[in-house]
């Protein structure tokens, strides 16, 4: 996930988005502008508690304040970029910051791997329309490193007309709704063969 299409690489601020309900928060930011109140639902928390958290991530400068509404009694907030976050594990990372990244990762993961749990426990609830159009594959593909690189770009291509947070519900086809896709794109890893020495142990 990349704030504007860069990279995060500062430990704190990793360390402060890798916690579930700012997570939360922060996706439910990429809809559109809300209220510590409105977000605290969506995170399962309290709206103090979703204050705090919106602070910590103002701090970290994943959020910011919003326009203001009505009688502007009520702090409203918002993500800042124009793009999805992103993160990856660089070669040359230190220690400290590659810790960040796999923990923030993982957490990432999880949210999303929560997401499409929910999505499958309510599909029998789903219209039939919603249902035929909800896909989830596996797909192993066969490429180099630049043609994988490639097609990440135009997956993010094809998907950006769609993001929430370019489109307005005024904007979009009447019975609209918050869609979510989950795009993995990485070299497979070789399985170690039990019983055999691994690399690492030969090395001892």
């Amino acid at each position: 996930m990349t704030l504007d299409g860069r990279g995060l690489s500062d430990p704190k601020a990793m360390r402060a988005l890798a916690h579930p309900a700012r997570l939360t928060i922060l996706t439910r930011l990429g809809e559109g502008s809300a209220t510590a109140t409105e977000v605290a639902e969506g995170a399962g928390i309290t709206p103090s508690a979703a204050s705090y958290h919106l602070r910590m991530l103002a701090k970290y400068g994943f959020v910011e304040d919003a326009p203001p509404r009505g009688d502007g009694r009520e702090r409203v907030w918002k993500a800042t970029g124009g793009g999805p976050l992103s993160v990856g594990v660089a070669p040359d990372d230190q220690p400290e910051v590659r810790d960040a990244k796999v923990a923030l990762i993982a957490v990432f993961r999880r949210d999303a791997e929560e997401e499409a749990r929910r999505a499958l426990a309510n599909m029998d609830r789903e219209p039939e329309e919603w249902r035929d159009a909800t896909q989830f594959s596996r797909f192993r593909l066969r490429l180099d490193a630049d043609e994988m690189a490639g097609l990440s770009r135009a997956i993010g291509e094809l998907l950006e007309p769609y993001a929430a947070r370019n489109r307005g519900e005024d904007e979009a086809p009447s019975g609209s709704r918050i869609a979510e896709a989950h795009i993995n794109l990485f070299p497979v890893a070789k399985r170690s063969v039990p019983g055999l020495p691994t690399e690492d142990h030969d090395a001892h």
